[in-house]
Order: C-alpha cells, then sequence, then structure tokens
C-alpha cells in the first residue's frame, strides 16, 4: 500500500506530490479512500477492492475499562492463591515493575469463581450477566504492557506507544478505511464520568490530519454542546451560506492542494453542519423499544449505571449507522471509586466499578448477535494493565501489574469460546504466549483486512506505523 505523504520538516527527504495528483493515481488504496472523503466524495465509502487482504470486522467497539482491572479478581481464576495466601513470593515479579514497590503478601481474591458455557470458562461473580457469554468471547489471558503508570500505559493501549502524540488506534483505522457514513464521525469517544488519565491524547489524530481524531459525544441531549442551531435560524438561509462557503473552500483548496490540515479543517467544518441533521436522531434513544431499554438497563436507578447503558445503546446505534470506530470508557481519573484503580480497598472498588458494566455490555452482545451484527463488528474489551496477585504493602489493595492480565473480544473474526495464553499459577506473570499491545493492535487491523506492516503515514522522515519500528504479530491462535 501506497500511504499518504504530507510535508516534513525533513526537507527533500522525498518528492511530494499534490493532492490532485496523488488522489488520481492511488485508486483503490487505503489510505485514498480516507483522503476522497476530505476531497467531497461525500458518496465514497469502503470497498473491499482496497483490503490488504478479506476482512472479518467491518467496524470496532473497544470498551476501555480505565485504571486497570484485576485480572485474578475477574477472569483469570488462580485457586493457588488461597494456598498461598499470606506469604511472601520471590521470583514472580521484579518489584522495580510496580508503581509504588511495595511488595506484599500473597493476596486471593475474595470473589467467587464458577464455570459456565460450554467452554467452561471460570468467570467471577463480579460479571454475571458477561459470563452467559462466555461461548461468544475470545480471551487473552497473557497480556503484557511496557508503562506501569496509567497514562503512558492508556497512551500505550490507546495509541501503540508510552508517550502522548500519537495517532489513536481509531485514528488509524479511519485513516486507512474512511467512513460509511457522511454524516457522522467515523471516530466516536463516549465517557460515563470524568476523562481518564490519557486524555485527548488517547483518542487524538497525532500526526495524521486533525479530521481523524475522535469526536467526543455525549450520551444525552445534543451529542455535540452547541451543535443545534437556535430554533429561529432560518435553515434555508443556513444551507444557502454554506454552499456558497464551501464553493469559497473548494476554490481555497484547489491554490493549496498539498496542505491536508487545511482539507482537514474544511471537511470537520462540513461534517458539524451535516451532523446537525444526522445525530439528534442517532442519540434519540426513545426510538428505541421499551425490552431494548431494560435490556440495557437503561432504567437502573444509580445514575451511573444507567449513563453507561445509554453510552453502549447509543455505541450500537452509531456503528449501524456507519460509524467505523466507538471507544468507550468505563471509569475516568484514579480518584477513588471513580475508576478500577484498587490500591486500596479493591474488593470495593471493584464491586462498585462492575456493575456499571456488565449488564450494558452483556446487552451489546446480544443486541448485535440477533440484529447481525456481531460477526463483522470486532468487540474489544480491555484495560491498560493488570493487577499484582500480592497486596500492595498491608493494604487490601493490589498494585498496577504490567507483567500479565487480561482481555477479551468477540466478534468480527474472533474464535468464539477460545482462551490464549497463560500467566503462571498466581497470576503474576504472563509465561504462555506472551501478547504485546503491538500484537493486539495488529490484529485488529488484520482482522479489518488491514496489514499492520503496509499501513503507514510519512511523518518528519520516516514511514510510521501503529505497531512501531517493531511491528506487531497477528495472533493466530484466536483468529
Amino acid at each position: 500500500m501506497t500511504s499518504y505523504r504530507r510535508r516534513t520538516n525533513c526537507s527533500g527527504a522525498r518528492r511530494f506530490v499534490d493532492r490532485r495528483d496523488f488522489l488520481q493515481t492511488m485508486g483503490g488504496g487505503l489510505g485514498s479512500i480516507a483522503l476522497a472523503d476530505l476531497a467531497r466524495a461525500d458518496d465514497e465509502r469502503m470497498s473491499n477492492s482496497g483490503l490488504h487482504h478479506p476482512a472479518k470486522a467491518k467496524r470496532v467497539l473497544f470498551l476501555f475499562m480505565s485504571a486497570g482491572v484485576s485480572q485474578v479478581d475477574t477472569f483469570d481464576y488462580k485457586p493457588e492463591l488461597a494456598k498461598h495466601a499470606g506469604k511472601r513470593i520471590t521470583g514472580k515479579g521484579n518489584v522495580q515493575d510496580l508503581l509504588f514497590r511495595e511488595e506484599g503478601n500473597v493476596m486471593p481474591s475474595v470473589f467467587k469463581f464458577r464455570q459456565y458455557g460450554q467452554s467452561g470458562k471460570w468467570v467471577s461473580e463480579l460479571f454475571p450477566h458477561l459470563a452467559r457469554h462466555v461461548d461468544k468471547l475470545t480471551f487473552i489471558h497473557s497480556m503484557v504492557a511496557d508503562a506501569n503508570n496509567h497514562a503512558p500505559a492508556q497512551w500505550q493501549m490507546s495509541t501503540g506507544f508510552v508517550r502522548s502524540g500519537n495517532p489513536a488506534v481509531g485514528a488509524w483505522i479511519t485513516y486507512a478505511l474512511g467512513s460509511e457514513t457522511s454524516n457522522l464521525p467515523a471516530f466516536v469517544v463516549m465517557k460515563e464520568t470524568d476523562t481518564p488519565a490519557g486524555q485527548a491524547a488517547a483518542w487524538g489524530p497525532g500526526f495524521l490530519p486533525s479530521t481523524f481524531q475522535g469526536t467526543v459525544f455525549q450520551s444525552d441531549g445534543d451529542p455535540i454542546l452547541d451543535l443545534s442551531p437556535p430554533a429561529t435560524y432560518d435553515r434555508a438561509s443556513q444551507r444557502a451560506s454554506f454552499k456558497f462557503l464551501r464553493k469559497l473552500n473548494e476554490a481555497h483548496l484547489r491554490q493549496r492542494p498539498e496542505d491536508g490540515e487545511l482539507a482537514a479543517r474544511v471537511a470537520a467544518y462540513e461534517l458539524a453542519a451535516r451532523m446537525q441533521l444526522a445525530a439528534p436522531e442517532v442519540t434519540d434513544l426513545g426510538r428505541e423499544t421499551e425490552s431494548t431499554h431494560r435490556l440495557y438497563g437503561l432504567d437502573r436507578a444509580d445514575k451511573r449505571q444507567a449513563k453507561f447503558s445509554r453510552m453502549c445503546l447509543l455505541g450500537r446505534r452509531l456503528i449501524e449507522r456507519g460509524v467505523r470506530f466507538v471507544t468507550l470508557y468505563c471509569g475516568g481519573s484514579t480518584s477513588t471509586l471513580n475508576s478500577w484503580d484498587g490500591h486500596r480497598g479493591l474488593a470495593k472498588n471493584h464491586r462498585h466499578m462492575a456493575p456499571i458494566c456488565d449488564q450494558p455490555v452483556s446487552a451489546l452482545l446480544t443486541d448485535l448477535e440477533s440484529r447481525g451484527l456481531l460477526d463483522d463488528t470486532l468487540v474489544v474489551w480491555t484495560t491498560e494493565f493488570g493487577r499484582t496477585p500480592t497486596s500492595e504493602g498491608e493494604s487490601d489493595g493490589r498494585d498496577h501489574n504490567i507483567a500479565g492480565f487480561t482481555i477479551w473480544m468477540a466478534g468480527g473474526g474472533m474464535r468464539p469460546g477460545a482462551s490464549y495464553g497463560a500467566t503462571d499459577e498466581l497470576g503474576f506473570k504472563a509465561v504462555d504466549n506472551p501478547v504485546r499491545i503491538a500484537d493486539l493492535h495488529a490484529t485488529v487491523l488484520h482482522a479489518l483486512g488491514i496489514d499492520s506492516e503496509s499501513l503507514t503515514y510519512y511523518y518528519n522522515g520516516l514511514d510510521r506505523k501503529l505497531t512501531g519500528a517493531d511491528g506487531g504479530r497477528v495472533i493466530r491462535g484466536i483468529m
């Protein structure tokens, strides 16, 4: 795949072509699909002819559990913890990998586990609704990360790098595939509380044109603040103004065909105008049946739980209407009970957080399957790192653990009911088939028909990739 190249600080490093020549010569390439959208070819849609290989998934729902879910208290059952309770262990982890470096003793999970489904998957009592779906889920129990603090770890899970300033995975995917809708953003982000530690850098465009950044939606009311014009505003006059402005913008662009950021700003302005008509319909959950409301838990008394229920239902409505990538955050900054950050009182923390996502995510899987959307929608449930199987010092919490944690995926060509990789008998380190975050990203791209080695963007003298210089390995065992 020949990638979109723009001017950089390294003059003379490459011969640059202008936008018009590029679009004429790049016909079916992945990057050209997105660029065609910037050139106002609003009727363009994704075509398999532009993919590197046949795609299993067309879109992604990225469910991010902010601040570090404990694998040994949720999906990675470790009965050996009870046998070694209170003991100090050696050789399992490196104290330098712990955030606060307070080595504690083995701390068994207080939650009961039981087996579910034909796969016999062990799931803790924290997830009674999700447990019913284990035969649809593909678990990875051997994830490893490189950063033991929240912001860089969230950047790595979201962008592939522990430093900010790189494009989010959703930005890369929309750059590669474009959008299936001209009236909504291709990449949407929703939060159920305040902003997580990674801040907007976790859904930013990085060095890609700004049109590929995630658009933050509200889960009720106007999806974007001040999107709707005043009721007294004349629609006919507005359309005439937009039409005239578009002509001026096109003339301006013709004089500057190489300016990707200018095209991005124009595209964003025009998208906002189209969203004034499309977005209110998408966020009107009153169009859904009462049974759907109950399925997702929109009637739950807890306001925070009900909000995440709305987010999951809205996520389904967005992908139905052609949005390519939707990120839903469960948990925000790392204040007490605001996220999954269980340094102290982990049991209380996880008992508070799990119900927020359990029912609505379960409902999302049920709903996607019943509508025939799960097969070509990739659902990713993830967190930035796990938790230690030991206490944090003398507390009843667990420290951060980058050496081994669990995520799961569903749909989009994943092997249902499978479990891949394993941590040691205490859940400290990945010992069987460790999976780097670059491997996860390569696998997500592969499911979408994209070769991670070929998806590049020339910036500051280098062909940049989501999976970095070392690349990522597609996890064939779960496909």
